[in-house]
């Protein structure tokens, strides 16, 4: 409530208004309370919308991943023999009947795309990298890896870039292994992105080397 007081000029008294003060410090509190509530609420409601999200709309939107699920060579027949693949590493496509022991592991040779890709149609993450890149890097790469299903690492010849990491019909590829994007990829397209997701990973090839082994079971 405004008070008021009186001063005489010219014989009459005016009334003088004296306002309160306003509290600065407490307006300045709750504007900032209000700001970092509204940022919450609207961090909370933009991750319920992208977790909503198809896994595929999710993985596209990553920065760098190419997609290649309409391509017309991406079949899953059973083939025996070295298989010629249209993108290097394989992204998916026909494959050997066994395939590579996907359960976390650390291949420290080069391993047959015609196995890996037969991994990938269960659902497998394949991440690949180039043979001289430097030792800690590989190892921030096989922290990621081991003991994880649905996961393999694996040096790999011809690459074009230092790393490149592949599920069934996409391929992302990176620079560094502190790439987020990394991260990202093995996150939504690890199982998902599987024509057979959930098929096992574990009773595979363990062996390296690029020749496939075609007495192997499935």
């Amino acid at each position: 409530m405004s008070k008021t007081s009186s001063s005489t000029r010219g014989g009459r008294r005016k009334p003088v208004v004296v306002r309160p003060s306003r509290s600065w410090g407490v307006i300045s509190v709750v504007t900032a309370v209000s700001l970092v509530a509204a940022g919450i609420i609207g961090y909370a409601a933009l991750s319920t919308w992208q977790g909503s999200r198809p896994w595929s709309d999710r993985l596209t939107a990553l920065s760098g991943v190419t997609s290649y699920t309409s391509a017309d060579w991406l079949t899953r027949e059973h083939k025996s023999g070295q298989l010629t693949y249209e993108v290097t590493p394989s992204v998916g496509g026909n494959h050997n009947s066994a395939w590579q022991n996907c359960t976390g592991d650390v291949y420290d040779a080069p391993i047959a795309a015609e196995h890996a890709t037969h991994s990938m149609e269960h659902g497998a993450v394949w991440i690949t990298h180039r043979p001289d890149l430097p030792a800690d890097q590989v190892q921030r790469l096989a922290d990621r890896v081991r003991g994880l299903d649905y996961l393999m690492l694996s040096p790999a010849d011809g690459l074009d870039a230092p790393i490149s990491v592949q599920a069934w019909g996409y391929r992302l590829t990176a620079t560094s292994a502190d790439d987020e994007r990394i991260d990202d990829f093995i996150r939504v397209a690890r199982i998902n992105a599987g024509p057979e997701r959930g098929a096992t990973c574990s009773g595979g090839i363990t062996a390296t080397g690029t020749t496939p082994r075609d007495s192997a079971g499935m």
